[in-house]
This record gives structure tokens, sequence and C-alpha cells, in this order.
């Protein structure tokens, strides 16, 4: 985003008036964490999905519940979503493949990322965003954010992708 969101709700409002479906949704940069965090996350999204046992009603809220650690939504939310102030956000897109059997077994079609990559650019440009060239890494400050850890602790810097795991872990417990 070229300036920090001044208003959340208004962002939200615009990817929601133009995402090709709630298969797409925002995320706060921070809480990524990683590619493997977020097809971890994604794994059991769809498996929740193919079983019915989805907490939220919609994919997208699922999958930000998921990430944040939690049974509310509302937390969810303020943890995972945007938030005034962000000064960036991923544009995310969960593709509905069916997942394997087994850990290691689905197959992600290298299509799904070629086949989405004009939806993600008509996004950016309307809510007035540049596509950055980064991989999502993990930090203190995504940890902070969702409340994995308190203000003023701090984990190993080797260690910080194995929190945000064990936190999305967390989620049905």
């Amino acid at each position: 985003m070229p300036e920090p969101v001044s208003d959340s709700g208004d962002v939200v409002a615009l990817f929601n008036e133009w995402r090709p479906s709630e298969r797409w949704l925002l995320l706060a940069y921070e809480v990524a964490c990683s590619e493997v965090r977020l097809w971890t996350a994604w794994s059991a999204l769809r498996r929740r999905e193919e079983a019915g046992r989805m907490v939220a009603r919609t994919c997208d809220a699922e999958f930000l519940r998921l990430l944040s650690g939690t049974h509310q939504l509302s937390t969810a939310f303020e943890r995972a979503g945007i938030n005034s102030g962000d000064e960036s956000v991923w544009i995310v897109y969960l593709p509905e493949i069916e997942s394997g059997d087994g850990f290691g077994e689905t197959d992600i079609p290298r299509s799904t990322y070629l086949d989405n990559d004009l939806g993600a650019t008509r996004l950016i440009e309307h809510l007035g965003g540049t596509l950055l060239a980064r991989r999502p890494i993990p930090s203190e400050e995504g940890l902070l954010r969702l409340g994995a850890i308190e203000d003023g602790e701090s984990i190993e810097v080797s260690r910080h992708e194995d929190a945000y795991l064990i936190h999305t872990a967390l989620a049905d417990l």
C-alpha cells in the first residue's frame, strides 16, 4: 500500500467489492510467517471444508481463524485481518483443490499460481497498491500481533516459525 491503511473497513469493503470470490482474502503482513505455514493452514481449512466442520461460515474467515489460533472470529479478524495503520498486506487466494489423504499427498498444480496472477494484479490495482517481490518471513512482530507471545517476550529467531505453527495448531483446542 502506498500509505498506511487509514480506515481498514474502507479497504476491506473495496476489496470485497472486487474480489472474484470468498476464496480471496486480505491478510496482515506480519501474520503470514512462511509459505509452509500458509499451506499448513490451507490444508487444515480444506480438511474442515470437505468434512463440513468449519467454525466460520466462509472459507476466508475460517482461514483467518486458523492462522489466529482462536475459536473467536472477532479475535481472528483483529489479529490476522488488516488494521488501520498497517503498511503492507498480503492478498491470498485459497485454491479449491482436493487435499490428499496423507501427509505430503496433496498435488498443487503450478497453474494454481499462474491462473490467479491476473486476478491478484487487478485487486492490487483496485486497492491502489504496489506488488512487492517478497516472501513471508517469521517475525516477533507477527507473533505479538497473534497473541502467541506477550510484549517484552522474546523467542530465538530460529524458533519463530515453530511458534507460528504451534499457535495455528491451537485454533481447535
